[in-house]
C-alpha cells in the first residue's frame, strides 16, 4: 500500500482495537484527499463523526482539547493539517503537552499522538514549507518519529497511538505515493520507538537519512555502487528516542559518515547526530563528518529556486566523495 494509505490503516486498526482512540483535526471527516492529502474521510464512514471529529480553524484550541481528553483517559490522534501550523499551538504543545506528566508528578499521562504532514518542495513558499523536526526535538517530554516507508509508518504510528506519552509524527509528503509491503492487520504488527533500520547494507560509507531523504540517498547509493563505493543507509526512523547505537555500529564498520536531513542546517537533527558521532566514535572516523541539509534560509515560492535547496542525490554523492579525499 502507499505511505498515505498506511497512515489510514494504522489509525483504523487502533480505532478498532481501542474505543478510546479518536481522530480530530481540520476536515478529517471529508472523504476526499483534502488540502494535506489526508484520506481520513474513509474512517468517518466506519467509525462515525464522534470519533472522526472536524475541528475549527484553531490549532491552539483543538490541540488543547486533545490534551485535556488525553488527561482523562482518551487516546486522541490530532492532525495538524500542515506541520508549520503547529506554531500557533506552541503554548499547548510546549507548556502543557510536553510538561504535564512532569509538573504533576506523574499523576497524569498524555497518550496523545500529533500528526504533522510536512509539505515541502511543492511550491508552498516560506510559511507552509517548514520541516520543524529539530525545533520540536529541543522539547523534553515529546517522543518524535519520522517514518520514511509505508511499513515504517504503519508500524510506528500504531506504536505511537498505543504509547502513554505524547508522540509527534512527522509525515513526509514527498513519500505519500510511495508503495511498499505492509503486514496484514492480523499480525498485530508494530515497530518500537527508538529502533533504527538498515535500509541498505554497505561497507565503505555510512549514510544516515532523516525522513524523506531516504529516496535521494538510495539514488545516490546506486550511483556510488557503479564506482565501487558501497554505502550503508541507516534510517533512525525515530528522532527521539534516537537509536545512536545503530548509527555508531555502522560508523565503526565504515569509518566514514554522511548525515542527510531536510531540516535547515543550523541546529538540525543532522547537527546533533554529527556531534554525537564525533563524541562517541571519534577514533572510528577516517574522515570528517559530512552533512547534507537545507540552507539556513526561508523557502522561496518559485520551485526552480526551492528545489535545489533540499538534499538531493547529487549533493549526497558529492559529500560521500569528500569523505574519500
Amino acid at each position: 500500500m502507499t505511505y498515505l494509505d498506511a497512515i489510514v490503516e494504522a489509525q483504523r486498526e487502533e480505532m478498532a482495537r481501542d474505543d478510546k482512540v479518536f481522530l480530530m483535526g481540520l476536515d478529517v471527516s471529508w472523504n476526499i484527499n483534502g488540502t494535506a492529502g489526508n484520506k481520513n474521510g474513509v474512517l468517518s464512514e466506519e467509525f462515525g463523526l464522534e470519533r472522526v471529529r472536524d475541528a475549527p480553524i484553531s490549532e491552539n484550541s483543538y490541540l488543547g482539547a486533545g490534551a485535556g481528553a488525553a488527561m482523562v483517559g482518551m487516546r486522541p490522534i490530532i492532525e495538524i493539517e500542515i506541520a508549520p501550523f503547529i506554531y500557533v499551538a506552541m503554548d499547548q504543545l510546549v507548556s502543557i503537552i510536553s510538561k504535564s506528566t512532569y509538573i504533576y508528578g506523574g499523576q497524569t499521562s498524555l497518550p496523545i499522538t500529533i500528526r504533522m504532514p510536512m509539505m515541502y518542495n511543492v511550491g508552498n513558499a516560506a510559511q507552509h514549507s517548514d520541516r520543524p523536526m529539530s525545533t520540536l526535538a529541543t522539547l523534553p517530554g515529546l517522543k518524535i518519529i519520522a517514518p520514511s516507508t509505508p511499513k515504517d509508518m504503519y508500524g510506528l504510528l500504531r506504536t505511537a497511538i498505543q504509547t502513554n506519552d505524547p508522540v509527534v509524527v512527522f509525515e513526509d509528503f514527498s513519500r505519500t505515493a510511495v508503495k511498499g509491503e505492509v503486514p496484514d492487520a492480523e499480525e498485530d504488527f508494530t515497530i518500537p520507538l527508538g529502533k533504527a533500520d538498515i535500509k541498505r547494507q554497505g561497507s565503505d560509507v555510512t549514510v544516515v537519512t532523516i525522513a524523506g531523504t531516504l529516496r535521494e540517498a538510495e539514488v545516490a547509493a546506486d550511483h556510488l555502487s557503479q564506482d565501487g563505493i558501497e554505502a550503508e543507509i541507516v534510517d533512525p526512523r525515530s528522532i527521539f528516542p534516537l537509536d545512536l547505537d545503530a548509527i555508531l555500529a555502522s560508523v565503526a564498520k565504515t569509518g566514514k559518515v554522511v548525515v542527510v536531513d531536510p531540516s535547515h542546517d543550523f541546529s538540525s537533527i543532522a547537527s546533533h547526530i554529527a556531534a554525537e558521532i564525533a563524541l562517541e566514535a571519534f577514533w572510528d572516523l577516517e574522515a570528517p563528518i559530512q552533512r547534507v541539509t537545507t540552507p539556513h534560509t526561508h523557502i522561496p515560492y518559485a520551485q526552480t529556486m526551492e528545489k535545489p535547496l533540499y538534499p538531493n542525490a547529487e549533493r549526497i554523492v558529492a559529500a560521500v566523495y569528500k569523505t574519500m579525499e
